[in-house]
This record gives structure tokens, C-alpha cells and sequence, in this order.
């Protein structure tokens, strides 16, 4: 930690007072925190930025919507409209956010998608439009306590894990690390090795702040790149383009196997510009593009498809991979999923 990064140290005192006074004023109920008769399901972090939240929610709606029905709640960063929204086919990302429009995109068949800032309101109007939902999936709310989830999954970064983090501003922690003490489960996320001596550090080094929790890890799982528009043969050499939090597993993955002939990174949750796409063709020359799943779905917006339609881009599909004990982390998801709703019956029934 550089000698700088200490002149930050009263204004982390200061978000640490903070955040424990808010934790502490719904710990005793003085700030109200709903329930609700439906599974709620929560996947956040404690850090500002990407630690692999979206391919968690991902997942949960891989194992559980074959049985159930699902919709999933996020606030829709970014997005240029306001309040709440339940996604349809005149959405895109600029309406709902690029994380809820790249789940619309890809599971808009079997599921709901809705933003909300004020998800213990949005909740309620979700199960009014949608009588048939049963679980919610809250993307990004571990912070959001005015709502109680029945199950809450934490995530963090095998590389930034939140243990070696530190308060804002000197870090990127956006509460106290006790604050993992309050997840039913941590995920390590973006894990690329098997070393079970690496493994058991962190999660001795997580269990002196979320004692007694189960910890899993999950590695990226990246699929054969995807031509957008017009299909065209990958080249050899390429040009990455990044809209997102932490592209270095994206980066080391595609350099494998393809010469990175430039990288253009963007701010996460960049709002791609004509400019900018041309910039980036004009660099590319013949080479073709290759970018994230995240920043496809800002790229396929109508007026900007229309300028990258014939030219060679791409996007890479990815996945959360358990690397152990998978078949564990399902089975607690769904024993609690199948205990809630069976509560909930039983309640109907007696009344």
C-alpha cells in the first residue's frame, strides 16, 4: 500500500462509521427490512466493481428455472430511464442496463427481467405483473438491506478477494469486511487454479470474517467466440475491446491462443459511441474484433449494429464452472428454494 494511498485514511474512518451505523440501525429495526412470500435469492459483493456477479445470477438460472420460474431484479446501472421496468423485446441496454438486457437477451424465453432502484417496491409490482414467479433473483444487492433474502451469496475475486481489500477510498470495499458475516455462502470467483494449499488459505482467511460459512470456488468457462452480424472467419491476430471491471481473465484467456494485436479497455459500463467504434474498425483494419458477452449487448444497440454489421467483430461467451463441490452449492440453493415455497403453500392452505 503506497505511502499516498494512507492520506485516504480518515475518509475510510468515515464510510466505516457510516456503513456500521446503517448495518446496526436495521440490525435493531430502527431502518425497516421486508419479507416477502416468495424466495428471494441475493447475489452481491462488498467491493465496488466486477467480481463475477452476472455469471452467478447466470448460473442460479441455469439450475433453477427448469423447475421453477423465475424473474431477476437488478437497479439497472447505467440505464437511461428511471424507476421500475420489466423488460420486453422494445428494451435494450441503454433502457434497462447492459448486465439485466445481456440476461433478457440470452434467457428472455424462460424468465422475467425487471430494474428497479427501490427493490423492496419493485418486488411487490413483480408479483403483481407476474402471478406465476416464485423465485427473485436481487443481482448486486448485498448492500440492500430493506430487503431480506431468504438465501445470500456472496462473491469475491480469487485475485482481489475482499480479505486483502480495504475501506473506500484507500480501497474498494464498500463496508466493513465483517460485513461478509451476514452471506450464507461465499463464492471465490475467477479461481485458475486447483492448488488445494491456495484454495484452503482463502478460505481460512475468508472464515475470519464469515465464520462457520460454506466456501466455494468457481472458476470461467469461455465458449467459442460468436460472430455479431455478418459471420466471418476469426482472425489469428485481433483486437480486444472491453467495457467491463476486471478484463485480465478476458485478456490472459484470448492471448492464449490469438495475438493481441491492440486492446482498447473502457471504463466499465462504458456507453460505446459511433466515434469510438470507428476508431476501433479503423485500428482493427482486417483484423477481427473480439470483445466481451457484457459489452455485445451495448454494441448490438440498432444505431450502432448498423456501423459493425459487416465487419469482423465477435464476442466470447462465458459461464460460471464450479471447480469442487458444485453438487453441494445446488443442493443447499435448492433445499432452500423447495423450504420457502413449501412454507408458503402450507400458509395458503391454512388460511
Amino acid at each position: 500500500m503506497s505511502f499516498l494511498r494512507y492520506l485516504w485514511w480518515p475518509f475510510a474512518v468515515l464510510v466505516d462509521a457510516i456503513t456500521r451505523l446503517r448495518n446496526y440501525l436495521y440490525h435493531i429495526g430502527h431502518k425497516k427490512s421486508f419479507q416477502f412470500d416468495t424466495v428471494v435469492i441475493s447475489v452481491g459483493n462488498l467491493n465496488v466493481g466486477g467480481s463475477g456477479k452476472t455469471p452467478m445470477i447466470e448460473y442460479l438460472i441455469r439450475l433453477l428455472s427448469p423447475q421453477y420460474k423465475i424473474a431477476t431484479l437488478s437497479r439497472g446501472y447505467g440505464r437511461s430511464t428511471t424507476g421500475f421496468r420489466l423488460a420486453d423485446a422494445e428494451d435494450n441496454a441503454r433502457t434497462i442496463g447492459d448486465e439485466p438486457f445481456q440476461l433478457y437477451k440470452k434467457f428472455k424465453d424462460q424468465i422475467y427481467v425487471a430494474v428497479g432502484e427501490e427493490r423492496a417496491l419493485a418486488i411487490p409490482t413483480i408479483l403483481n405483473e407476474c402471478a406465476d414467479v416464485q423465485v427473485i433473483l436481487l443481482d448486486d444487492a448485498f448492500q440492500h438491506r430493506a430487503v431480506v433474502p431468504q438465501f445470500s451469496i456472496l462473491v469475491t475475486d480469487f485475485q482481489k478477494p475482499f480479505f486483502k481489500d480495504a475501506l473506500l477510498p484507500m480501497g474498494r470495499l464498500r463496508e466493513s469486511k465483517q460485513g461478509a458475516a451476514r452471506a450464507d455462502v461465499v463464492v471465490v470467483t475467477k479461481c485458475f487454479t486447483t492448488e488445494n494449499e491456495k484454495q484452503h488459505q482463502v478460505m481460512k482467511a475468508i472464515g475470519s470474517y464469515a465464520p462457520a460459512k460454506p466456501v466455494f470456488f468457481t472458476t470461467i468457462n469461455y465458449s467459442q467466440p460468436v460472430a455479431i452480424g455478418l459471420s466471418k472467419e476469426l482472425t489469428t491476430e485481433v483486437v480486444l475491446v472491453t467495457g467491463i471491471a476486471n478484463p485480465k481473465p478476458f485478456v490472459e484467456h484470448v492471448s492464449k491462443t490469438h495475438t493481441v494485436h491492440k486492446h482498447f479497455r473502457f471504463e466499465d459500463h462504458h456507453r460505446y459511441t459511433a466515434e469510438d467504434l470507428s476508431k476501433i474498425m479503423r485500428e482493427a483494419g482486417a483484423r477481427s474484433i473480439l470483445t466481451t458477452e457484457k459489452d455485445m449487448v451495448k454494441v448490438i444497440n440498432p444505431t450502432l449494429f448498423m456501423l459493425i454489421q459487416k465487419s469482423g467483430w465477435f464476442y466470447l461467451p462465458m459461464q460460471a464452472e464450479f471447480l469442487r463441490n458444485g453438487s453441494e452449492f445446488d443442493s443447499l440453493v435448492h433445499a432452500v428454494v423447495a423450504e420457502k415455497l413449501k412454507a408458503v403453500t402450507t400458509t395458503s392452505g391454512l388460511s
